[in-house]
């Protein structure tokens, strides 16, 4: 039976680190930012160079509408996600994966065997996590953060029409701040089989 599970989560809460430990335990397929390129791929306007300019510019920009592009008087970030539905749906139609962010919960909300994952955590905790893996003060690495974690939700509310990180938009919440990336592996991994 085909398994897909989406994780979305907080900047610095470890949930890519989590999604490719569930993939490797499962021996299925890991997406992340390589969506990036099949969604260029997927479209005939757009080079992956654009796309990365443009999520760089996203992340830069955080609550404005984005215009680098001019396509046919559509913004890109309309052809961006048309795009990265068609891809994304693609991955999940044709083989068991594990996808994080690009609001892949919502893309494959109607999907069967889907499990919805949620991954936060504390901002002291997140910052601590962060200092690990980046250079800079804890005021630095926590702005960059509440930046980070402000571009996902105005993304997610502009296109989806959906608060991010609310419970009703997921089957699981896991606080890293509280448990164990492992144990987090471990409850996404008996929680899979039941949806």
């Amino acid at each position: 039976m085909k398994k897909i599970i989406t994780i979305s989560r907080e900047f610095g809460a470890g949930g890519r680190s989590i999604g490719r430990e569930v993939a490797g335990k499962l021996g299925i397929a890991f997406y992340d930012r390589d969506i990036i390129l099949k969604t260029a791929q997927e479209t005939t306007d757009l080079t992956p160079d654009e796309i990365r300019r443009f999520e760089e510019k996203t992340h830069i920009n955080v609550g404005f509408t984005q215009s680098l592009f001019d396509y046919y008087s559509r913004p890109i970030d309309e052809k961006i996600w048309d795009a990265q539905i068609k891809a994304i749906r693609n991955l999940a139609e044709k083989e068991s994966c594990v996808i994080v962010g690009r609001n892949a919960d919502y893309i494959l909300r109607e999907f069967d065997h889907l499990l919805r994952v949620f991954v936060y955590a504390d901002k002291e905790w997140r910052v601590r996590h962060l200092k690990t893996l980046m250079d800079g003060t804890d005021s630095e690495i926590e702005a960059k953060m509440n930046q980070a974690d402000k571009a996902r939700k105005n993304y997610c509310s502009k296109l989806t029409g959906k608060v991010y990180g609310d419970a009703h938009n997921y089957d699981l919440s896991i606080n890293t701040g509280k448990l164990s990336f492992d144990k987090a592996v471990e409850l996404i991994l008996n929680t899979v089989d039941a949806v």
